[in-house]
C-alpha cells in the first residue's frame, strides 16, 4: 500500500511523488500490492481440548509397615496425630444412631486431644534404660515409710495437667501444698501451743499433721517459697516470747492445764490421804509430781482436761463419770 502526493507548479501539470509505503502483511510477494481487510469479529481459534489424567495415588503408609516395626522411630516423640504413621483401626467422634464412629482419615476430633503415642512401654524402658546412668541408687536405709517420715519429714505435694487447650499451662498446676508431722517440730510447750494458735485449722490432730497451701502466686516455684516462708516464719514467731506473755497468770490462759490447776493438788492430796502417807508439798512439787504412781490417774488427768476444754457434752461427760468411778473403786455404771 502506498500514499500517493500531488503538487501543482506554474509550468508543470501535475507532480506526483510516492511519499510512504506500507507494507502489506498479507502479500505473499513484497512487490505486489494488496489491500488489507480490517477483521473485526476476530475468528475464535480452534484449539484442542485439554484432558486431564489423574496421577496414581501411592498406598497409604499405614499399609505398609511391618509389624515389627520399631515403634520409638516411627512416633519418636509428642505430635499431633497423623492417620497415615498409626496402622491402627483408630475411631473418635459422635456415632449418629445406627453409625459406626468416625475412621482415622479426616478426623478432627483425634487431632484436637493430646496422645501418648510416643509412651509405649518400650519406649519407656528404652529412656530410663538411657537415664540410668544419671541416676544414684537409693539408699538401702530408707526401706520403710517410717524411715521416710524421719529423714524427709517435710512432704510437698504439686499436680500436672494434660488437656486440650491453645495454651499448655493450667492455673490448677501453680497450686503448692506442704505437710509435715507436729511431732517433727522442735517446740516446746509454749512454743507448740503458739505454733498451733498461728497455724489454726490448717493442723488436723487425729493424724498430726499441719498443712499449708499457697496458690496466690502465679508460678508453682513462687509458690513453693511462699509455702517454706510461712512455716518458717510460724515457726520462729512461735519460738518469740513478748513481754505480755510473761505476765499472763493461769485465768488468762485459753485453755484448761490440768498440771496447774487445783484439781491436780486434790487428786495427789487424796491419794496421800487414802495411802497414809500425808505431807505438805510446795507449789513446784506439785507442778512437778509424777501421777503415774497414781492408778488410773492419767484417764482422770485426760477426762477433766477434755470436759473443760471441749465443753460439756454426753461423750465427755459419761467419760468423766467412768474414770472417777475407776479412780474411787467403785463398779461401772450400769443401763
Amino acid at each position: 500500500m502506498s500514499l500517493f502526493m500531488k503538487r501543482n507548479k506554474p509550468g508543470v501539470v501535475f507532480n506526483t511523488q510516492i511519499l510512504w509505503r506500507l507494507n502489506s502483511t498479507v502479500a505473499e510477494n513484497k512487490d505486489e500490492e494488496e489491500f488489507r481487510v480490517l477483521d473485526i469479529l476476530k475468528k475464535k481459534d480452534s484449539r484442542q481440548k485439554r484432558i486431564v489424567r489423574r496421577a496414581e495415588v501411592a498406598p497409604d503408609r499405614a499399609e505398609k509397615m511391618p509389624t515389627d516395626q520399631n515403634w520409638g522411630n516411627v512416633w519418636p516423640g509428642p505430635r499431633s496425630f497423623h492417620p497415615s504413621s498409626v496402622p491402627l483401626p483408630i475411631r473418635q467422634g459422635y456415632v449418629p444412631k445406627g453409625q459406626v464412629p468416625p475412621g482415622k482419615k479426616a478426623n478432627a476430633e483425634l487431632m484436637k486431644i493430646p496422645n501418648f503415642l510416643h509412651l509405649t512401654p518400650p519406649v519407656i524402658k528404652r529412656q530410663c534404660e538411657a537415664i540410668r546412668k544419671f541416676c544414684t541408687e537409693w539408699p538401702k536405709l530408707l526401706n520403710s515409710e517410717e524411715a521416710i517420715d524421719k529423714h524427709y519429714p517435710v512432704e510437698i505435694i504439686t499436680s500436672d495437667y494434660c488437656h486440650a487447650s491453645p495454651t499448655i499451662r493450667n492455673p490448677m498446676a501453680r497450686v503448692v501444698t506442704l505437710r509435715i508431722k507436729l511431732a517433727n517440730l522442735d517446740l516446746d510447750k509454749h512454743a507448740k501451743d503458739k505454733f498451733l494458735r498461728l497455724v489454726g485449722d490448717r493442723y488436723d490432730e487425729k493424724t498430726d499433721l499441719v498443712t499449708l497451701t499457697a496458690d496466690r502466686c502465679p508460678l508453682r516455684k513462687q509458690n513453693l517459697d511462699y509455702v517454706n516462708y510461712l512455716l518458717t516464719a510460724a515457726y520462729h514467731e512461735a519460738w518469740t516470747v513478748e513481754e505480755w506473755e510473761k505476765e499472763k497468770m493461769e485465768d488468762d490462759m485459753e485453755y484448761y492445764v490440768w498440771d496447774n490447776n487445783q484439781s491436780k493438788r486434790n487428786l495427789i492430796d487424796w491419794y496421800h490421804r487414802v495411802s497414809g502417807t500425808e505431807q505438805v508439798l510446795s507449789d513446784e512439787e506439785y507442778r512437778n509430781y509424777d501421777i503415774s504412781s497414781i492408778p488410773h490417774a492419767k484417764e482422770y488427768k485426760e477426762a477433766v482436761s477434755n470436759l473443760f476444754n471441749e465443753g460439756e457434752s454426753e461423750e465427755t461427760i459419761e467419760k468423766y463419770g467412768g474414770t472417777v468411778r475407776k479412780l474411787l473403786g467403785l463398779p461401772e455404771r450400769t443401763v
